[in-house]
């Protein structure tokens, strides 16, 4: 399709016909021989190579190799440098330069964190079977050794966190994997990767190990989770058990040192009297050796008075004739208000009001006679 006319050109002038490969290939050999002293194709005296141009093709070639040696190494990275194939020296941050073809460098970032995931299955020391995933962060230490010491570092690195947990794994049991022992073998996989990675020469340093999980393969989980039930009704027994003692052993202390404050008061008490008796004894000791006779006579009375008032006979002085013995009507109502505790024999309900006092006189009697023989 023509635009106004104009066969193979676009509305702006332009023309869409491709040049001819022969015509680039010209114009590129002109370009070419002029740039080396040589004159045209069309020139009759033809050309060749001009010893004035040397100067600025070596001079082009020269800053065309010192331009290939210059980079630029970031804050977070080091520069491993090789001379003619030998390690020269580590290049810290900036703009360096090494010369190219002579020198070989590789920069490393030796400040990035890299991650590694592990999910395996382990056979414990138990012998059972549980699914672990572990989670490593690592980054490069010393890149001389990360580049030059061993081939892959990172797929060592991948090598040696299966055989660490394995091990560390396979030494423990099935409850300490799943439950409590988690922290304990991850410390254990980090101390022994490290040693592997040491001894690999890799370069490497772990920085952290996590037991992101740990659980039984699926076949078995439900007999797992049974398992888990009954420790937490273990648990939560002991804790009951523990909350009951808690609440009893200070309420038998609490007793036990009532108990013992009352026997020191008992003591007490007990000392104090008898002191009291030994301090009596020898005030009366003391008066009684000062009249015998008079202190005689009180002792006889206080102790004549003291017997006699816990009788209830009562005896009268006569004069010309015997003494009466009277017993009172008070003492014997006294008596009767506690006939419950006397030894009555049974009657039957149709037995008179006399007989029942006959038989209440007896026992009182009774009990007389007895506190008179003693």
């Amino acid at each position: 399709m023509s635009w106004n006319g104009n066969e193979n050109k676009d509305p702006w002038g332009r023309n869409d016909t491709p040049p001819e490969i022969d015509e680039v290939i010209k114009k590129v050999r002109q370009r070419i021989e002029s740039i080396f002293g040589g004159g045209s194709s069309g020139d009759s005296s033809g050309g060749g190579f001009s010893l004035k141009s040397l100067p600025l093709i070596l001079g082009v070639l020269v800053l065309l190799w010192v331009g290939a040696g210059i980079y630029q190494v970031e804050q977070a990275e080091r520069s491993v440098v090789l001379r003619l194939g030998k390690f020269q020296e580590i290049k810290g941050p900036g703009l360096r330069w090494n010369p190219p073809i002579i020198d070989a460098w590789e920069i490393v970032d030796v400040v990035r964190v890299r991650p590694h995931r592990h999910d395996a299955l382990m056979l414990t020391k138990d012998e059972n079977i549980v699914d672990v995933t572990v989670s490593i962060q690592y980054q490069i230490a010393d890149p001389q050794k990360y580049v030059l010491d061993i081939r892959d570092a990172d797929a060592s690195l991948v090598q040696a966190t299966e055989s660490a947990l394995r091990h560390v794994v396979g030494g423990s049991i099935m409850d300490d994997a799943l439950t409590t022992g988690r922290e304990l073998i991850a410390q254990e996989v980090k101390t022994r990767l490290q040693r592997y990675l040491n001894k690999y020469n890799t370069g490497l340093e772990v920085v952290i190990v996590n037991i992101e999980d740990s659980s039984p393969p699926n076949q078995v989980q439900e007999a797992f989770d049974d398992v888990i039930k009954a420790r937490e009704d273990e648990v939560r027994a002991r804790n009951e058990a523990e909350t009951y003692a808690n609440g009893l052993v200070p309420e038998a202390r609490g007793q036990a040192q009532r108990m013992l404050q009352d026997a020191e008061a008992y003591r007490e008490q007990v000392i104090s009297e008898a002191e009291g008796d030994a301090t009596r004894f020898n005030l009366l000791l003391s008066e009684y050796q000062k009249a015998p006779d008079v202190t005689r006579n009180r002792l006889y009375l206080d102790s004549i008075q003291g017997v006699m008032s816990n009788s209830t006979k009562v005896m009268i002085d006569v004069e010309g004739g015997n003494n009466i013995l009277y017993l009172p009507l008070d003492k014997i109502a006294e008596s009767a208000r506690g006939i419950d505790n006397l030894n009555i024999p049974s009657t039957s309900g149709t037995a008179s009001i006399s007989d029942l006092t006959n038989q209440v006189i007896e026992e009182i009697r009774r009990r007389n006679r007895q506190e008179e023989r003693r």
